[in-house]
């Protein structure tokens, strides 16, 4: 919304303070300390804050219900105006909440100047923040649950493909790209228990904290709770109006999320890559080079990657904001606002195009109308073949034969340096050279060589066998109903 350089008063004053000041606020000095550029987004907040509370007044007989009538009809026009655009923001009054309540003065008169009655801006713009946050919170955890929802799909899809599951990005062990898809699904749960958590925390009402000592009105600061949807009240002024706890915790917990984002991002990079080449990412996420005609760039997950330092260094500045502050209220705490709308808004657009970009072709009557996310489970599987997955396997059924593990790893380790030197698989050697490693081995080695014998032997809660994949995606859709 466009801010206006225009003169204007409050009371026939600059501000709604200077009247202890004998020459005005320098020019570059306000656009230094203004928010209005950036906090207008509070607005409707604001405006719901303010009408709890001008309720409250009227409730307590501190204003009249006259007045009460007035400031809600006043300030329900200008929702209106600033819903519409035609709301003018003026640099001059500084922030969102004096813009407001000059405007609602305009239009009303002396029942304007009221609505201040028994509150300051430091438990206003609190009040508002947690109410933006609040709401916020409920978008993201909206937002993980379609992300979440999006892969509960691709990993039904797919539960029984192969694929090599890595350690220090060396083959390690077969697993199944649902069982790997499912590993996130779990790290997003956490997550949205994390918000759900912060989000009883953000639910405290500091309005009726005042500057900082509370108010000599008889208010009654339960009834705006109510109003409002609060859980309850801020119970010390102080920390009421000085407490920026709520926006570093939910920064926290949106930066775990892009951490998990991040993590994901670089597999799909990976992955997307010709040396890989086991997934195929929507034209529509990708765009091409200015001079190599042939390239395909994964730049969603490039840019989920890079943001996630963004998310980060807005963490840091907030917890840098807060570590110095004495008691209570400070100028400082106006700079918890970008770094906090901004984690908002990066972490609430990447859940969505995330969601979005992993889910499945839409297909009617045979034909995809929608592409989608694609897996090349051929690509996937012979890479499963490469690297000796099943090596941990063979130790296994020698163990289970009566070998101790350690010998039995040896053993096995000795079969994998015969097998690379001959440039062959060990479900390729024939039993008298397998038996040279160890007599133990019989017949039946070869069905516990086989990918599928390796996977269906997981057969346990968290393990990678198809069943029990099919059984994860269950528990966590009926959770989530």
């Amino acid at each position: 919304m466009k801010v206006t350089k225009k003169t204007s008063a409050l009371n026939n004053k600059n501000t709604s303070w200077s009247g202890r000041f004998n020459e005005p606020v320098a020019e570059l000095v306000k656009k230094y300390t203004a928010s209005v550029s950036f906090d207008q987004r509070l607005a409707a907040f604001d405006i719901q804050g303010s009408i709890a509370h001008a309720q409250m007044l009227g409730a307590q007989k501190i204003i009249s219900l006259d007045d009460v009538k007035s400031i809600e009809t006043g300030l329900a026009e200008i929702l209106q105006e600033i819903e519409s655009g035609q709301f003018e923001w003026l640099l001059d009054l500084e922030d969102v909440h004096l813009n407001i309540e000059k405007r609602l003065t305009d239009k009303i008169g002396d029942a304007g100047k009221r609505l201040h009655t028994g509150r300051s801006r430091n438990d206003q713009v609190a009040t508002d923040v947690r109410l933006w946050l609040r709401a916020t919170t409920d978008d993201v955890i909206a937002g993980l649950k379609g992300l979440q929802l999006s892969l509960l799909d691709l990993a039904e899809a797919h539960f029984d493909t192969v694929m090599p599951g890595f350690t220090h990005l060396q083959v390690a062990q077969p697993v199944t790209f649902g069982h790997h898809l499912m590993a996130y699904v779990e790290m997003l749960t956490r997550d949205t228990g994390r918000f759900v958590d912060c989000r009883k925390r953000i639910n405290k009402l500091p309005l009726g904290a005042a500057a900082l000592a509370g108010t000599s009105y008889p208010i009654d600061r339960e009834l705006v709770a109510k109003k409002l949807g609060f859980d309850g009240v801020c119970e010390n002024s102080l920390d009421a109006v000085s407490d920026r706890d709520f926006a570093i915790e939910f920064t926290f917990a949106a930066s775990l999320v892009m951490t998990h984002l991040s993590r994901l991002s670089e597999e799909l990079i990976l992955w997307s890559s010709p040396r890989f080449a086991f997934i195929d990412i929507a034209d529509r996420f990708c765009t091409g080079s200015s001079i190599m005609p042939q390239k395909k760039n994964p730049d969603v997950p490039e840019l989920v990657r890079g943001k996630t330092g963004r998310v980060y260094g807005h963490l840091t500045a907030l917890l840098t904001l807060m570590k110095g502050q004495p008691l209570a209220y400070n100028k400082d705490n106006q700079e918890d606002k970008e770094p906090l709308f901004d984690t908002a808004d990066t972490l609430l657009v990447t859940l969505q195009i995330y969601a979005d970009m992993l889910r499945l072709p839409v297909v009617e009557d045979g034909v995809v109308v929608k592409k989608g996310f694609i897996v090349n489970k051929d690509n996937m599987r012979q890479a499963a073949f490469e690297g000796y997955a099943t090596a941990t396997d063979l130790a296994d059924y020698l163990a289970k034969k009566g070998m101790p593990f350690r010998d039995a790893h040896e053993a096995v380790a000795l079969a994998v340096r015969y097998a690379v030197d001959k440039k062959v698989d060990l479900s390729d050697l024939p039993l008298t050279t397998l038996q040279e490693f160890a007599i133990e081995i019989g017949e039946d080695v070869y069905a516990v060589l086989t990918l599928e014998g390796s996977l269906n032997s997981r057969n346990h809660i968290g393990g990678t066998a198809p069943e029990q994949v099919k059984a994860a995606i269950a528990r966590v859709r009926k959770s989530m109903s």
